[in-house]
């Protein structure tokens, strides 16, 4: 197998997303502290669930900072693939750190429901819910952007926990405003509160559920697949493809094809054309990091003695 080469001039993906990251962690400090503090000061347990939420996101800023050690380390003896899983397992934690503190805002939030006691909240939380909502919003396409630039999962994935803090802000400002407006309306906070955690808890499955999936080698899409086999069967000296399979490693895909040509080829010949087609792989296809090419022979009898029990082609 090769590793795609990196072409001079391409950003450097540890740094953008160290820095990224890094900025990520500086914002939740801040807005988790005011949220906590205004949050019990202005009487908004939705602020409070927030300022949990907000601190759900420091502690995925840290893993990522964390993880980013490890997943961006060169192949090694032990690890002969490279370390890139360990960027899957970190997008897997991200959204079950996110389902967890949803479960515990709604189960809070039923409690107050039940109890009848719901606090008026004051001006403040209004004023700290919207700051909130412009500031992750922002850090959230930044984020996205470094995400995608990098195709790193767990960037992107903390990306969308910055845009759910947003989101969960939003039923915050709303049940604010409606009790101070309407002082019967008070019992929208907690119910907001839940609100904010639905909202999170339908995050954490779209973060958690891909990288699970690319964790127990889920291969790459059939839309993926059809764009990988045309690359192949364009290149000079193949006939077919018999197996083409893939699977993740951290952002990119390792692949795997069993190629057909002529059986009068040299040896020479066959590497050559392996060759070519892990080439045009690599600079082509848009993630492909990895490819090894089986050559077999194109010829039926190979196929019938072989008892593969499939048709060249297939």
């Amino acid at each position: 197998m090769v590793a795609k080469p990196q072409p001079a001039g391409t950003i450097d993906a540890p740094r953008e997303i160290r820095r990224v990251t890094l900025w990520g962690l500086a914002i939740n400090l801040v807005l988790s502290g005011l949220k906590f503090v205004i949050g019990l000061m202005a009487a908004s347990q939705a602020l409070v669930a927030d300022g949990v939420h907000s601190l759900s996101d420091m502690a995925t800023d840290v893993a990522v900072l964390v993880g980013l050690r490890y997943w961006t380390a060169p192949a090694d003896r032990d690890h002969p693939h490279g370390h890139g899983r360990i960027e899957m397992l970190i997008s897997a934690l991200i959204g079950l750190v996110l389902g967890g503190v949803a479960v515990g805002i709604i189960y809070r939030a039923i409690l107050t429901l039940h109890s009848g006691t719901v606090a008026r909240p004051n001006w403040p939380a209004f004023v700290i819910a919207l700051l909130s909502i412009v500031t992750k919003e922002a850090l959230y396409r930044v984020t996205i952007h470094v995400g995608a630039r990098v195709r790193s999962s767990a960037v992107m994935a903390n990306a969308w926990h910055h845009r759910s803090d947003a989101f969960s802000s939003v039923p915050v400002a709303i049940a604010v405003l409606a009790s101070r407006l309407h002082p019967e309306w008070i019992y929208l906070d907690p119910v907001a509160a839940i609100v904010v955690s639905v909202l999170l808890l339908h995050a954490a499955g779209k973060i958690t559920w891909p990288a699970l999936r690319q964790l127990v080698d889920a291969g790459a899409s059939e839309a993926e697949v059809a764009v990988m086999r045309k690359i192949i069967e364009t290149t000079e000296g193949v006939k077919s493809i018999h197996k083409l399979r893939s699977r993740h490693i951290g952002s990119g895909l390792q692949l795997d094809v069993h190629v057909l040509v002529a059986p009068s080829l040299t040896v020479r010949e066959g590497h050559g054309i392996a060759t070519a087609v892990k080439q045009r792989l690599l600079n082509e296809k848009d993630g492909v990091v990895d490819v090894l090419v089986h050559i077999e022979p194109f010829e039926a009898p190979y196929w019938r003695d072989a008892g593969v029990g499939e048709q060249p082609g297939s």
